[in-house]
């Protein structure tokens, strides 16, 4: 099947699904992968049919995921039809009430709220034993994504093998930390463009295809630290607390409040060191220009956290070196 082809076959496979000939899809979004998502109404009610290309995407992880995550009681797509060969899903709708145009001072601790119970209920609730590990290989490889794209693409930067010793040693005490945490269900992109408000006050959960087992802080970091919208530092410390304090009562080991916090915050910073490369990534590598604009909020959280240890102080003033005077916003030429 072809580009050309694929909107009408798309659109055909959902009118025979539902039987309903009548049905019309229009876009509902498209996220940072090749997936694209389209919504239809038909017998009182909204559909959502994602469009995975098979050559590019696979939707046998987002199917095992959805299923993992209902079963366990969570509020993610119930799945009506799936047709694997072409990459088309049709699935039941959560609503276009993403929560990150909805935060603001007066809504931001119920939904924080809500997402924070619906995190609790995934890291004691969903199994993981069976997912793939977030070891030191896989941790790795996501941060070596800055010094490729945010480096050598984005700011024509060329590590020396003695600032590459200052890389891997930061690398290193990054690893350390996440390893050493309680291991739990991983959802990897837990933060407000993937949650969805809803009614029942449990949010909508999309992009859960790649979990995996890893780091118990790593999607309370994504969802605290969003690289999309930021709060005071004393107010995201108290969230930090509060949950940690409900994480050791249903069973979770911790290892006490410093040390959380500062497990959360080294979470953080690798998630951050990651970010910095995908976002240049998506804007040279796949045409997603939108993301470089993110690139400030995403720099300061890993600027601010990096000094505050001295196992990563020294990367950062590598990275503000590569940056000098930089607006992140504008692309190389």
């Amino acid at each position: 099947m072809t580009a050309f082809q694929r909107p009408a076959q798309r659109l055909l496979w959902a009118q025979t699904v539902l039987d309903d000939a009548t049905l019309q899809l229009e876009s509902a979004s498209a996220d940072a992968s090749f997936r694209s998502y389209w919504r239809g109404h038909s017998g009182g009610r909204t559909w959502i049919v994602m469009d995975a290309p098979p050559d590019k995407e696979d939707t046998g992880p987002w199917l095992a995921m959805a299923k993992r995550l209902t079963d366990a009681g969570l509020n993610a797509p119930l799945i009506r039809g799936v047709d694997a060969e072409n990459g088309f899903v049709l699935m039941s709708d959560l609503g276009t009430r993403l929560f990150l145009p909805e935060l603001n001072e007066q809504t931001v601790n119920t939904l924080y709220g809500q997402a924070l119970d619906a995190l609790l209920e995934m890291q004691t609730r969903v199994a993981c034993d069976d997912l793939p590990p977030y070891d030191e290989a896989r941790l790795v490889t996501e941060m070596e994504l800055m010094p490729t794209w945010l480096f050598e693409r984005h700011l024509g930067f060329t590590p020396s093998c003695g600032q590459w010793d200052v890389i891997e040693t930061a690398f290193r005490a990054l690893v350390t930390s996440a390893t050493a945490q309680t291991q739990v269900f991983v959802h990897r992109d837990y933060h407000s463009r993937n949650l969805l408000i809803d009614d029942s006050g449990k949010p909508g959960i999309l992009d859960f295809q790649d979990a995996v087992r890893g780091p118990m802080t790593y999607d309370l970091v994504s969802i605290l630290r969003d690289c999309y919208i930021a709060w005071p530092i004393e107010r995201v410390e108290t969230w930090v607390e509060h949950y940690r304090e409900r994480a050791e009562a249903a069973g979770l080991r911790t290892g006490g409040p410093e040390r959380f916090l500062r497990a959360f915050d080294l979470m953080g910073l690798q998630r951050h060191i990651k970010v910095l490369g995908i976002f240049c990534r998506l804007y040279y590598r796949d045409g997603k220009a939108g993301y470089l604009n993110d690139l400030p909020l995403v720099w300061q959280y890993t600027r601010d956290i990096g000094r505050k240890y001295p196992e990563t102080a020294a990367l950062i003033d590598l990275i503000e070196q590569a940056i000098g005077g930089r607006d992140l916003r504008l692309p190389s030429a």
